[in-house]
């Protein structure tokens, strides 16, 4: 259909099963929606056959630097994303305008990693053409507009949205919607390690790609089980809130990376390369060696805190699996205070006086009280928190947040119950 014609099936999306969101939010989703339809036909012309595709964002709920020791997290997909308008256009080549960025030209005559494009977002698509290319599917040239909502710096993966979208368009116009949302997590995976040059894990990309709330056991690298769990956060009257600290990541590098390499040192007393295949009685039955051995107390806390932590990720799972909201968020805030007392990544060492992630935890606990729960958000240190916050304390809670912290620093989001789709009209 014409991009005119697509316009006016906008209003048949199921906006409120897709966004989490209320009727009366229509009507700016569906504008969002039609301006992407006019960008497109701005910068491409002709809008014949034309698609539209979204990814979201993602946020870690449960387990919290536990995949790099092939643990288990849990993930969810949230209500902001990357939209995009796409077709066919009869060439051997993709174009990709993403709003705000220069247009993205990708040759598909030559799929080969080239190290030059390292860090590029050519990059990224080669590698995942590449992958269905292996798969024998024939990946051919197309236009696309993108925007994108998904916060930047915020631990929202907007890379892993981009890889998604880029994913489920190729999915859709070239292999008939034959690629399951895990098998193209994992394309994103390897286009970043291969081609973007990137070593990442599978957490950002299967969140954003399989929707809704995610328990995944990366016990087996190569075959991590991934559960994808149906639950109606909408009906639990809490709001999930990501709170932007203002903390500035920049020169946290050698925090980020001590946490790996102490819990590896641990992990290495025992013969073993990471703490998942590490006895947990057994380590706690040979402490006093281990201590005396790595000679690193906050190695130890750390690794007590990996210890728990994947168990509690795996109880945050069961307990929305059995609809049991009020457990999760129990240990939900387990999670936070075991973040705050062993895993120590609150604060960077190297900066003790800036402490904002603290300070922002501090004001939730003074806010909620023994209501909802609150924890830091992904890797740490600076950045963002996570709030689960009743719908009655909502207003409140933002207030007093942003009237410390700065306005528009608090973000009321949602669990959306699906990943990378292409948009269907009801």
């Amino acid at each position: 259909m014409t991009g005119n014609e697509l316009k006016q099936k906008v209003k048949y999306i199921d906006i409120e099963y897709l966004y989490a969101c209320k009727s009366d939010d229509r009507k700016a989703y569906e504008d969002r929606f039609c301006n992407v339809i006019d960008s497109f036909s701005e910068i491409f012309g002709n809008s014949d056959d034309l698609h539209l595709f979204s990814a979201p964002g993602r946020t870690e709920i449960g387990g919290n630097h536990t995949d790099h020791q092939h643990g288990a997290v849990l993930a969810g997909s949230i209500n902001l994303d990357i939209i995009g308008a796409a077709r066919r256009n009869g060439m051997n080549r993709i174009r990709i305008q993403s709003e705000g960025y220069p247009m993205i030209e990708t040759d598909l005559g030559d799929l080969e990693i080239d190290e030059k494009l390292f860090g590029t977002s050519s990059a990224i698509i080669k590698g995942i053409a590449r992958s269905f290319a292996d798969r024998g599917y024939e990946v051919k040239g197309f236009d696309a507009y993108m925007t994108s909502n998904v916060l930047k710096g915020s631990g929202m993966s907007s890379s892993a949205a981009f890889e998604i979208i880029v994913g489920t368009i190729i999915n859709s116009m070239f292999a008939d919607e034959k690629i399951s949302a895990v098998e193209i997590a994992k394309m994103g995976q390897y286009a970043e390690n291969v081609y973007f040059g990137k070593p990442c894990g599978l957490l950002d990309q299967m969140a954003c790609s399989v929707g809704n709330m995610v328990a995944m056991d990366f016990a087996s690298t190569e075959k991590p089980i991934v559960e994808k769990i149906d639950f109606d956060f909408a009906k639990t009257n809490h709001a999930l809130c990501i709170i932007d600290t203002g903390a500035d990541h920049a020169n946290l590098t050698d925090e980020y990376a001590a946490i790996p390499q102490e819990m590896k040192k641990v992990a290495a007393f025992f013969g073993k390369d990471v703490l998942n295949d590490v006895d947990k009685s057994e380590f706690f039955e040979k402490l006093k060696k281990v201590r005396a051995h790595v000679n690193d107390d906050r190695a130890l806390l750390r690794a007590i805190h990996y210890f728990d932590e994947n168990e509690r990720a795996k109880q945050e799972a069961e307990a929305l699996k059995n609809k049991d909201f009020d457990r999760f968020l129990t240990i939900v805030k387990k999670s936070g205070y075991s973040s705050y007392m062993y895993l120590q990544n609150v604060y960077a060492a190297s900066m003790p006086h800036q402490q904002a992630v603290s300070l922002a935890l501090a004001l939730c606990d003074e806010i909620l009280g023994d209501r909802g729960a609150y924890r830091v958000h992904g890797g740490g240190f600076a950045g963002t928190i996570q709030a689960f916050v009743p719908f009655d304390m909502l207003d409140e809670f933002k207030t007093k947040i942003e009237n410390v912290l700065g306005e528009n620093m608090c973000h009321v989001l949602a669990i959306r119950p699906v990943g990378g789709v292409e948009i269907k009209f009801k």
